[in-house]
């Protein structure tokens, strides 16, 4: 016979498993945004700066709606804000097909501030909520376990924009000067619509998602009384942390930490491209594959080194070695340097929830308003990839690699910083999911 206890358990495992998969859900949309740069950059012929917008667009929406998302997680409970961030993000996906049609770059970015504004809802809502679905002596497990399918999403997303986004054709200036204006108009009009069908695939499964949780039976901890616990903080507390410089150089090196990476993640297609003679886009996309395949990799082995190295102290030597890439990439741009900037991704791998649980120490009540701000300090991927692109116009994408070279170096003295006031491990797996990132 089976006890009330188990019976608890299986009832309760589908919510689990939904909810576990929005991780990988929002995998796919963070980095199909690096396969929509290279995209757009050429079905609109912009700018580095122009493409870079890109990321600027969709981080700024997770900054806008950080707190209001946190805010409507509290008054309606952890569900409805799955619900709700489902349905905002499948809405943005499918706005690409009307954006695609009238082939308006500005409308593309709308509908990528649309995407973000609803993940800003699930990643607030889901990470406590899979902590809160189980015994608390587990809830690290399993919280670890869902991030672990964050960096299978953002590898599938690169996979399908270079299967079904990238055609790999990339005309010369010749070729296009030979081409007659039908067929240039032509060509510029099948790239644009080559993210519709993914796009349009996308957003029905998200709302389908939404769809299925909503008539799915979950536990009591996803009501609104569950949730009231959470939530930003007072507007007092705020202000109090003000006057915490490490918690605020923590914020700072956050900022600093998103944006390296998003600006690495952005640019290395182009990258590849402009630096490696004769490799196409869908060669250098590869390499973003494998670079996303190494911060998984990395994920796992600094969480186990972390055990015998302080976190700090790890931190430090990770962000010398990617300042060290990171300038090998600007001063042997080729080959050489792709191969360098691809491998900076292992060594960022510890670095987004290292400087989260770090950040948070000794905050004490202060913690809500504290994580509140951390997420917020993703902003740092809108702003300094904009930084990067517009460099990069103004010399070159290698010389532009100093961007995210000054970002670990900031991060190098944040961790020299705090390394004297580590005295015990921490937890990656304590902290939620990168944001911008698997």
């Amino acid at each position: 016979m089976t006890s009330p206890e188990s019976g608890g358990k299986a009832r309760y495992l589908w919510p689990l498993v939904l909810i576990i998969s929005l991780f990988f859900l929002w995998g796919i949309a963070n980095n199909l945004n690096d396969v929509l740069i290279a995209q757009f950059k050429k079905a609109f012929s912009l700018t580095d700066l122009q493409s870079g917008l890109v990321q600027s667009a969709f981080y700024f929406g997770y900054f806008v709606f950080a707190i209001p998302a946190a805010v409507f997680m509290k008054r309606f409970g952890y569900k409805a804000a799955v619900i709700f961030g489902l349905i905002v993000y499948g809405a943005g996906a499918l706005l690409f097909l009307p954006a695609a049609e009238v082939q308006k770059y500005e409308l593309f970015l709308g509908a990528l501030f649309v995407i973000a504004s609803g993940l800003a809802f699930l990643e607030t809502s889901a990470n406590p909520l899979i902590a809160a679905m189980g015994p608390e002596e587990t809830s690290e497990r399993r919280l670890n376990f869902a991030q672990s399918f964050n960096p299978l999403g953002a590898i599938s997303g690169v996979l399908i924009g270079r299967q079904f986004i990238l055609s790999g054709i990339e005309p010369t200036e010749a070729e296009f000067a030979a081409m007659t204006p039908e067929q240039v108009n032509a060509f510029y009009e099948a790239e644009a619509q080559a993210v519709q069908m993914p796009y349009l695939v996308l957003g029905l499964i998200v709302l389908v998602w939404a769809a299925v949780i909503f008539f799915t039976k979950f536990p009591p901890v996803a009501s609104a009384q569950a949730a009231r616990g959470e939530g930003p903080g007072k507007a007092s507390d705020f202000l109090a942390l003000f006057s915490r410089p490490a918690y605020m150089f923590g914020v700072i090196a956050q900022f600093a930490y998103v944006g390296a990476q998003v600006c690495i993640w952005s640019y290395m297609i182009r990258y590849g491209q402009y630096t490696v003679d004769g490799m196409g886009e869908k060669t250098a996309a590869a390499y973003l594959t494998w670079s996303l395949v190494a911060f998984m990799i990395g994920r796992f082995i600094a969480t186990a080194l972390m055990g015998i190295i302080k976190p700090a102290q790890l931190m430090a030597l990770f962000a010398i070695i990617n300042v060290g890439l990171c300038l090998v990439a600007v001063l042997l741009p080729g080959q050489t340097g792709l191969y360098a900037m691809a491998a900076t991704s292992f060594f960022m791998s510890l670095m987004f929830p290292t400087i989260f649980a770090m950040s948070l120490r000794n905050l004490g009540a202060l913690k809500k308003a504290g994580s509140s701000f951390l997420i917020m300090a993703i902003i740092g991927g809108a702003v300094l990839t904009a930084l990067m692109g517009y460099i990069s116009d103004l010399t070159s994408i290698a010389t532009a690699m100093l961007v995210p070279t000054a970002c670990f170096v900031v991060i190098l003295v944040y961790s020299l910083s705090r390394a004297g006031a580590m005295d015990s491990p921490i937890s990656s797996e304590a902290a939620p999911t990168n944001t911008s990132a698997p």
